[in-house]
């Protein structure tokens, strides 16, 4: 481990990212929120050999902490949090971690697994749309449960947190998609994620989160 802040000069490390990538948005605010400079360093799908050569496999965000390397983001987010905690993304009470770290956990398994196999349908040969709509309505019903987590706090969690930095990359589809964003997995985020007029607190949510800055 890294000594913590306190101990060292001002942070500086190394992003590796790729235009649209969500996962690399999350360590972006993450990294601001924590007041780490960051140089960024941007990649093309199409040739992943630097990341590859730095981390050993071809996906992003990768960030290079003066020679600490950590692949994946919530990896990265647990790194974050151990070698610079102030101010913290993950709460320091120990029942309330826990369910930051459920919640990122139930996300990653469960939530995004629906749109993942959206895609996998889509690319197959007879992509069966009975099932595709099934998906799409489970993802829709989902978003209650994130309009009851903003019932009493404005993030996710209570104060803004690392659930915040994990969701919100995917749930901003919601409200808009960038033209030039042709990714075939955000095409279905912008298409299966419509809010209601029953998500008055979540499209706020996304409105004060996407204010926030990023690295």
């Amino acid at each position: 481990m890294k000594p913590q802040m306190d101990d060292r000069k001002t942070p500086f490390v190394r992003l590796y990212r790729a235009r649209f990538s969500t996962n690399a948005e999350r360590v972006a605010l993450a990294l601001a929120y924590k007041g780490i400079e960051a140089e960024s360093v941007w990649i093309s799908y199409d040739d992943r050999s630097e990341v590859i050569r730095l981390s050993g496999q071809g996906l992003v965000p990768v960030i290079d902490d003066d020679g600490t390397v950590v692949a994946d983001s919530t990896r990265i987010l647990s790194y974050l949090e151990e070698c610079y905690p102030d101010p913290p993304l993950f709460p320091t009470e120990a029942a309330r971690r826990a369910q930051v770290d459920l919640f990122i956990d139930w996300f990653d398994r469960n939530w995004k697994r629906l749109p993942n196999d959206i895609e996998r349908e889509m690319n197959a040969d007879e992509p069966d749309r009975d099932r595709i709509s099934a998906l799409s309505t489970e993802m829709g019903a989902a978003l209650d449960r994130f309009e009851a987590m903003l019932s009493e706090h404005d993030y996710l969690m209570g104060e803004f947190s690392a659930a915040d930095c994990a969701a919100f990359p995917f749930l901003k589809y919601t409200r808009a998609r960038d033209p030039e964003d042709d990714e075939l997995f955000h095409q279905i985020l912008d298409e299966h994620l419509q809010l209601g007029e029953n998500h008055p607190r979540l499209a706020a949510w996304i409105e004060r989160v996407d204010a926030r800055p990023r690295v």
